[in-house]
């Protein structure tokens, strides 16, 4: 079972850190995944680990502030992200993919991955 949290509000240009920690699964063995939807909107991709590799979306409304990053000590996942934007107003999930067999071209599918957190919301103000 994943559960995300660390969401709230914030001022635009703050920072944030989510945290997405896993009950029954060791999140090193996975595929594992950042994404975020706001109402109405597709679900959109953030930040993966892909086989112990790290992405980050090339969208220009996120690249360079967000990062993803696992203690595996801890079994958990975080996502940093500063200067943030309204436009990062949005639920975050995590997600994880356990088969193991997921190609690098669908590391941004959310059909790709099968469990995710229950999402946490995240609002930055103007």
């Amino acid at each position: 079972q994943l559960q995300a949290f660390g969401g709230g509000l914030v001022q635009a240009g703050g920072s944030l850190r989510l945290s997405c920690t896993a009950s029954g699964r060791t999140f090193g063995r996975y595929n594992m995944a950042w994404f975020r939807q706001d109402p109405g909107k597709e679900r959109e991709f953030v930040a993966a680990f892909w086989r112990n590799r790290s992405f980050t979306s090339d969208v220009d409304s996120v690249k360079g502030r967000f990062t993803i990053s696992i203690d595996n000590a801890k079994n958990t996942m975080y996502l940093q992200m500063n200067n943030m934007k309204p436009d990062d107003t949005a639920v975050y999930y995590c997600a994880v993919e356990t088969g193991g067999r997921m190609i690098l071209s669908s590391v941004k599918n959310p059909s790709a991955y099968n469990a995710w957190g229950q999402g946490t919301l995240v609002t930055v103000s103007s």
